[in-house]
């Protein structure tokens, strides 16, 4: 049936709309709440056959033609209103009201626009990568020649103007723009209930959205600095077999998930489960979406690893995300070596990694590059090198560096197949739709903090740690990782 391209009067205002006849007419309602701001339970589009159109029509039937003109009536939703207080930032203020909480290092809160606690606690989990930080910081505003401002572009700079003035105030930042841009790029976070507000939404959702609009603007940093690459920083690599024999594959993405059934009482149990379970991705091999078989293994590591616990559910008889409440416990610290493929095992393993480490100290990883893979003569040379008295550890470290390439491959500069829990991101409420969101995060200093919305209290690691679920407190749905780095010697 293809498309036709009609135009939309409402009020004043003219919008030329495409309208793909494939879709029903309220994929047609979702682009008109994108241009104006009207919920598509509020449009009242007129000007096709038999009155009013409706959600479920037939093209077919209602005789859309190219050029017509509809009307659409209804009420868009209220703006957030801008705070009555002018926002102010820490250099701005005088040296008698500068931080006297002590808080201001650590950041600041976000406050809450309207049941936005599960977008609030995803920022703060985010906001916690340098890298990330670094990598919006060198962002344009102005989209790459040819690109356009499209919805990604907007939204990535809508988040770097966020983190910028996470990093400068000292008071509850109003995440108004980047709300604005979340709604307009993905409209689902734009629901509201029949009472006019703006529904919970999911932070999983939140959190995976986000960082698909991000890695589709930061591809790729300066040349020496590809961890500035948001594909690099989070992506998980998988060896995994395609359905039917159609051989095996590796693909990628950006988190683990820890599935929750009657036997799995830790995180690495759930881990284990979930790398059994069969995945539909796109294969860039057969270029086409396949099943992959489960039992899959981690054939590459990033510097920061996202695991999801698989809390939720979809309870047909009540049409929500029901909850798993069953206590599954966390580590502070997660060892990933019995996930990943034999190959990357002996490479983690190797003693001769450590010293190479040691010698590359220029970055927290060991080099500017975190995802390095050795060439064969490079391996050969580092068993050398390593053989003795520690030779590796007082090698020259640009000797080793002419060892390392930039090819796609396993994380083997992360030395360590373990890693330290930096964010975590948790509900309380019965399912993922209401309830609450609230993170915490662990600062540089070794400190705790949680961010329930504007309000920021400091932690323990005890008290991270009771987050394991179980009753009606505070549990985790999302785990942030940092690959551990490596002590001097």
């Amino acid at each position: 049936m293809g498309s036709v391209n009609v135009e939309v009067k409402w009020g004043k205002e003219k919008f030329a709309v495409e309208v793909d006849l494939e879709q029903p007419p309220a994929v047609l309602k979702t682009q008109l709440f994108s241009l104006t701001g009207v919920p598509p339970e509020r449009q009242k589009i007129m000007g096709v056959k038999g009155g009013l159109l409706k959600d479920d029509g037939e093209w077919a039937k209602l005789g859309l033609k190219a050029g017509q003109k509809l009307t659409m009536m209804g009420t868009a939703d209220k703006v957030p209103e801008a705070p009555t207080t002018q926002q102010t930032f820490m250099e701005d203020l005088p040296e008698e009201e500068q931080d006297t909480s002590g808080m201001g290092k650590y950041g600041a809160g976000l406050q809450n626009l309207g049941n936005t606690c599960y977008m609030n606690s995803t920022v703060q989990c985010l906001y916690a990568v340098p890298e990330l930080r670094s990598s919006l910081t060198n962002y344009a505003s102005s989209p790459a020649i040819g690109g356009g401002a499209d919805g990604n572009h907007t939204l990535t700079v809508a988040t770097r103007n966020l983190f910028q003035s996470l990093t400068r105030s000292v008071q509850p930042v109003p995440p108004m723009e980047f709300i604005l841009s979340l709604r307009k790029t993905y409209p689902q976070f734009g629901q509201t209930s029949r009472e006019g507000f703006y529904m919970q939404q999911d932070a999983d959702e939140c959190w995976g959205n986000l960082l698909t609009s991000l890695k589709d603007k930061l591809k790729a940093g300066p040349a020496c600095q590809p961890c500035l690459n948001l594909a690099f920083l989070f992506g998980v690599q998988l060896h995994a077999t395609l359905k039917a024999g159609e051989g095996e594959e590796t693909i990628e993405q950006e988190k683990l998930v820890c599935n929750i059934s009657v036997d799995v009482n830790h995180l690495s149990e759930g881990i284990r489960l979930g790398l059994k379970q069969d995945r539909e991705q796109r294969s860039e091999a057969l270029g086409r979406d396949v099943l992959f078989q489960g039992d899959a293994q981690i054939s590459g590591l990033p510097p920061y690893l996202t695991v999801q616990m698989m809390r939720f559910f979809y309870k047909a008889d009540v049409q929500q995300k029901a909850k798993i409440l069953r206590k599954v416990t966390f580590p502070l610290h997660l060892d990933v070596l019995e996930f990943c493929t034999p190959e990357l095992q002996a490479q983690l393993k190797g003693p001769r990694l450590a010293g190479t480490l040691r010698a590359l100290w220029g970055h927290p990883w060991g080099c500017c590059c975190c995802r390095c893979r050795l060439s064969a003569g490079g391996d050969v040379a580092m068993q050398e090198a390593g053989a003795g008295s520690g030779a590796a550890a007082e090698a020259d470290p640009a000797a080793f560096a002419g060892e390392l390439t930039g090819e796609a491959g396993p994380a083997l500069s992360l030395g360590l197949c373990k890693y330290e829990l930096i964010g975590v991101l948790t509900h309380k409420g019965r399912s993922a739709d209401s309830g609450h969101y609230v993170s915490w995060v662990r600062q540089e200093d070794g400190q705790w903090v949680q961010f329930d919305d504007d309000k920021m209290i400091l932690r323990k690691e005890e008290e991270v740690l009771t987050l394991s679920g179980g009753g009606d407190w505070h549990m985790a749905y999302m785990l942030l990782y940092r690959a551990q780095r490596v002590p001097r010697e």
